[in-house]
């Protein structure tokens, strides 16, 4: 058996590794190559060095100020979304009537995408920020705070169905004989629940951190970084940096290395903190 896997293995691996050599490694390599080239197509690119990443920190485009505020949005929608999302599920886990009902509801907002959302939420938060006479691109304010409403309502429902199934795969038993031994309610919760959906929590965690960095389309929808580029977060500054400044192609290129960098390492620990705090049923 052993030997016909090694016989064949190349056969049934190969067209597979092909499709990720082709689809992802090989961008991947002349993404980093481009980063330290100026370039206005792949193949008229002239090496520069770090030039670009100096220029990537440097620039009038402010990548240092969206990086800040694309972790202030992260670091709350983190908090935000998983207590929500915890939450509902918590409750609707207990024996309620018309739980499956609800489920649906919360999780349809994540079927929906992400320009339509941005574009929704821009009407209604403006219709109700007119009654002040403002805008959500009048104060930055503004919209951080209808950002994080739309990260949350496309994203907690998702996050929700985790949560439930990590829910509903803690033992009865341990429950039972924490009632017995005259636990409450808050007890069990922070003693014995929450440590055995700390695999979910370690998977909501990390889809809720990398979702909020990458956040691209639903930030261009709503505030397009306005105003002042203010409410701009990395992917959107990613994306300007390389198509509305000619010759700048190679900085924008430098940003998404740095930024992928940023957001694997960030992911990496988060893994690892959340992992460790994991415990076999």
């Amino acid at each position: 058996m052993i030997k016909a896997l090694k016989k064949f293995g190349l056969l049934f691996v190969g067209p597979t590794f092909l499709a990720y050599t082709l689809a992802f490694l090989a961008p991947f390599a002349i993404g980093l190559y481009l980063s330290f080239a100026k370039f206005t197509t792949v193949t008229n690119a002239t090496f520069v060095g770090v030039q670009n990443y100096i220029d990537a920190f440097s620039d009038k485009q402010g990548f240092v100020t969206a990086l800040i505020f694309t972790a202030a949005i992260t670091i709350v929608s983190i908090i935000t979304v998983n207590v929500f999302a915890f939450a509902i599920a918590y409750a609707l886990t207990r024996k309620l009537k018309g739980t499956n009902f609800f489920r649906t509801v919360f999780f349809m907002p994540n079927l929906i995408g992400g320009i339509v959302l941005g574009y929704t939420w821009q009407t209604i938060l403006n219709a109700l920020l007119l009654h002040w006479q403002t805008t959500l691109v009048t104060n930055a304010t503004y919209g951080f705070v209808g950002l994080i409403i739309l990260i949350n309502w496309q994203m907690v429902g998702y996050m929700m169905i985790i949560y439930i199934a990590g829910l509903q795969g803690v033992p009865k038993e341990l429950i039972e004989a924490a009632e017995i031994d005259g636990a409450g309610k808050w007890t069990i919760l922070r003693n014995v629940t929450i440590p055995m959906v700390m695999p979910s929590i370690t998977i909501c965690l990390f889809l809720t951190l990398s979702n909020s960095f990458k956040l691209y389309d639903q930030n261009l929808a709503l505030t397009n970084g306005q105003p002042l580029d203010m409410t701009e977060m990395v992917a959107l500054n990613i994306v300007n940096t390389f198509y509305s400044r000619v010759g700048f192609e190679g900085v924008g290129q430098a940003k998404a290395v740095i930024f992928f960098l940023i957001v694997s390492v960030i992911a990496f620990i988060q893994l690892r903190a959340t992992r460790s705090k994991e415990v076999e049923a």
